[in-house]
């Protein structure tokens, strides 16, 4: 991983004599991770034309040193990684103008930045976006690897949960129960709070679990994810439990040939809103173009919502090497509702969808 750090580590320098810039202050952690390789809680990172220092603290005296050791230099700051800043870069040759990432940067930090100690406002301190999110939009060979084994290990918890489910549990039992198999599958933590809606929670884009308990014809959408590497996946199925409805399976119908519309065109150089409209325009002319509100899907990768994005409102183009979810959905309050939801790689020839578990409307229980 030493020479995939380095190559990062040039390509970001590239875009920061583009951008006529000195040096970066990386404060968002997955910036850090994708830099240098650590991933502890507490750091920041500098990367300038000559060299790139991670600052830590005593907590992670080995971990950096076996994560980052070689690539960056590492200083373990033992009081205050921000005084130690400030004395770390008078050392730094040839550096005047540092950008930082505005878009992670809290008010109290920014005030570090605009009112250092004394002799610290020789710097020019300049906001950027995206400088290093750019550039994770594009996965190599081994990002793409630890996606794919973040996939697999979220579908064999699934289907391990759902041969478990049935009328008179609770949401946050079948939760238990599916954050359980994904830890006993070998997901290293959860990518982001696990959805678990039923019946007609289940018109919740973005629903809590909670102690509703399952009845037999009521919808189950599940939504999860897990983590190898560092890296996420992100998958939903909305099953029935007990005997699914003609009006439940139409619906599912509808949402499922969507995905697969979207899942079918979509590629790289696409624009994000074009890749959108591919899902939403089958949803519109089946009728149900209200009930699909939000977007088509985000990139993933060591952050489980990033760029690229899939929107009406993304005018950008998605990029070869980047992983997207295809995520149509379709809500009904009092109803229900149902969303299924892949991965899936762009590449240079079209695509591949990394998440294979059946898209077919299953009954469960």
């Amino acid at each position: 991983m030493t020479a995939v750090r380095e190559r990062r580590l040039a390509a970001l320098r590239t875009a920061l004599d583009a951008a006529q810039l000195d040096a970066l202050l990386v404060s968002a952690l997955p910036n850090v991770r994708y830099l240098s390789g650590f991933s502890g809680s507490s750091a920041l990172l500098v990367v300038t034309a000559e060299e790139a220092l991670l600052l830590t603290d005593f907590r992670y005296s080995i971990q950096a040193n076996v994560e980052a050791g070689g690539v960056v230099r590492v200083i373990i700051e033992p009081t205050s990684l921000w005084s130690r800043l400030w004395a770390e870069l008078p050392l730094m040759r040839n550096v005047e103008s540092i950008a930082f990432e505005s878009a992670h940067v809290t008010h109290a930090d920014y005030q570090r930045l605009v009112e250092p100690p004394q002799g610290g406002a020789r710097w020019q301190w300049r906001p950027s976006v995206n400088l290093v999110e750019s550039l994770r939009e594009r996965k190599d060979e081994t990002e793409i690897a630890h996606i794919r084994d973040a996939a697999r290990i979220a579908e064999l918890a699934l289907e391990r949960t759902t041969k478990r489910v049935k009328a008179g549990m609770s949401e946050l039992a079948i939760c238990g129960l599916l954050e359980g198999e994904l830890r006993a599958c070998g997901s290293e933590s959860h990518p982001f709070e696990t959805i678990i809606a039923s019946g007609e929670r289940a018109a919740l884009p973005h629903a809590r679990s909670s102690s509703r308990t399952l009845e037999s014809g009521d919808l189950l959408l599940m939504d999860f994810g897990a983590v190898s590497n560092g890296y996420c996946s992100d998958i939903t199925r909305t099953f029935v439990v007990g005997k699914a409805t003609a009006e439940q399976r139409e619906i599912h119908d509808v949402v499922r040939e969507s995905n697969a519309t979207a899942s079918g065109a979509i590629r790289a150089g696409m624009r994000g809103k074009d890749a959108d409209a591919l899902a939403r325009g089958y949803i519109e002319r089946r009728g149900w173009g209200e009930a699909f509100g939000h977007s088509l899907g985000h990139g993933i990768g060591l952050e489980v919502h990033e760029a690229p994005r899939l929107s009406k409102a993304a005018d950008s183009p998605l990029p070869v090497g980047s992983v997207v979810t295809i995520e149509p959905g379709i809500y009904r309050p009092g109803w229900g509702g149902v969303r299924i939801e892949d991965d899936v790689l762009l590449t240079a020839e079209g695509r591949e969808i990394l998440t294979s578990f059946p898209r077919e409307l299953i009954e469960l229980g």
